[in-house]
């Protein structure tokens, strides 16, 4: 079972649209057509759909609430998302709620990042960035692995 939608503005013209947790493709505005960020939250029980049958390359952010670096680069990690929006999917991991994710990954810091695709982790990186750093190195995983 998926998580409940997102509702996000559109970055071209500011109107509000749902973005499903797991769909085919990828979100675009219902009224101008572009690319949408796509910034969902996933858990043990939705990791699979939300994450693994996602057609684009995913950003997975392993946090916890309690930890100030996650607090930090959570905007950062946002503002790669919306800047690469329609090339990549922003999936948000609460690690103390997700248990099983947390041992699957062998979590022991966070923010842990990884960048997924078809379900294997092709980069991954722990701490905390500025978002220009986060964007190139996502950028570096996605052509990487292309």
């Amino acid at each position: 079972m998926a998580q409940q939608d997102a509702t996000v503005s559109c970055e071209h013209c500011g109107k509000q649209n749902r973005v499903p947790a797991a769909a085919e493709g990828v979100p675009r505005c219902g009224n101008c057509h572009q690319p949408l960020p796509w910034i969902v939250d996933a858990d043990d029980n939705t990791f699979e759909e939300v994450v693994e049958r996602a057609s684009i390359p995913v950003l997975v952010d392993l946090w916890a609430t309690w930890c100030g670096p996650c607090r930090q680069v959570s905007p950062a990690l946002e503002q790669v998302a919306r800047e690469m929006a329609g090339r990549v999917k922003l999936v948000k991991v609460d690690v103390d709620r997700s248990p099983k994710i947390q041992a699957r990954f062998g979590v022991q810091a966070v923010p842990t990042l990884l960048v997924m695709r078809d379900g294997k982790v092709i980069d991954q990186q722990a701490g905390a960035a500025p978002a220009s750093v986060l964007r190139a190195w996502v950028e570096k995983a996605v052509a990487r692995d292309a």
